[in-house]
């Protein structure tokens, strides 16, 4: 496959609209059990963050190269600082809306690598119009090439917002890209393309996870209700693709050595998109993306993948 694609991806600006959290991370060193309870003790060495949620997937952006623009929702709080400080740092224009929540929060309790524990902090009942107003606002007011929606099921993503959305890039003539959550029950028919995976796409068309109709039949449902192209990540089985047009494809997975499938979903979307505005075809952008996502697996925790890795990834 020809690295060059990875040239255009600095040309491009993708606006993330989605539900940003910040992941922290608490790293130490277990050499024993607690007397107290059957629990390791971690003798903590270091704190790390890193953008989470919708943050991870503009990581993901900013790293392979494109211009990347973060609409979310935070709290009025320490954490939100933080997160700002991450999202600057990694080249990512953040257009953060305080909220009457707190910033979303994941601390992970590393040991050895391993993870040993996660530790939330959300609220996530659905924003007010008049913070959804504001959200809009900027929407409207931010240029890109594509704008992609990524919904963690929090409390951003509501009907009447995604409507308006699509709207406005339907008359702004760019694509409209989804990572969705089946369990937030917001209709999203209409995009360019639904990104799930292969859990998620059986909620979404209403079949077992064990004993549903088949691959091909699931794409088939979700195509005549979302009227979009569907791509489906599916783990060691790789990639579905289901267009609209009827066509399907399957992308084998990439992965060398799987360590942590944290964000890849995030890493995949973020090759997925780039590599579609700068006009590869859909299965063409996911064999890219699934390159990403299989040298996101190979690390520890949210980290992104860099556009130098992924060219060499690619040859």
């Amino acid at each position: 496959m020809d690295s060059r694609i990875l040239d255009h991806f600095a040309t491009k600006t993708v606006l993330v609209l989605g539900d940003v959290m910040l992941d922290k991370y608490v790293w130490g060193r277990v050499t024993r059990i607690s007397p107290e309870a059957p629990v390791p003790i971690v003798e903590i060495e270091r704190e790390s963050y890193a953008p989470g949620g919708a943050g991870n997937l503009a990581s993901n952006i900013a790293s392979l190269g494109g211009k990347v623009v973060l609409i979310g929702v935070v709290g009025d709080d320490a954490h939100k600082d933080v997160l700002a400080r991450e999202l600057a740092q990694r080249g990512i224009f953040g257009k953060l809306l305080v909220d009457n929540r707190p910033t979303i929060t994941k601390m992970r309790i590393m040991g050895h690598k391993q993870q040993l524990m996660r530790v939330d902090y959300e609220q996530t009942h659905y924003i007010d119009a008049p913070t959804q107003e504001r959200v809009l606002d900027l929407v409207r007011k931010t240029p890109a090439d594509a704008i992609v929606v990524s919904d963690y099921a929090k409390g951003l993503i509501t009907q009447a917002l995604y409507s308006e959305v699509l709207r406005i890039a339907e008359e702004r003539q760019i694509p409209l890209l989804v990572d969705v959550k089946p369990k937030h029950k917001v209709n999203y028919a209409g995009a360019t393309v639904i990104k799930t995976n292969h859990k998620e796409a059986c909620e979404l068309a209403g079949v077992d996870e064990h004993n549903g109709d088949g691959m091909e039949g699931i794409g088939r449902n979700l195509i005549a209700q979302l009227q979009s192209h569907v791509v489906v990540t599916r783990g060691e089985k790789g990639v579905s693709i289901f267009s609209r047009d009827g066509t399907t494809a399957h992308v084998p997975t990439r992965a060398k050595q799987v360590f942590d499938v944290t964000g890849a979903g995030d890493t995949f979307l973020a090759g997925l998109t780039l590599a579609f505005i700068c006009g590869e075809s859909l299965e063409s952008s996911a064999h890219i993306a699934n390159h990403a996502a299989g040298i996101k697996v190979g690390k520890v925790g949210t980290a992104s993948v860099s556009a130098e890795e992924l060219r060499k990834e690619l040859g």
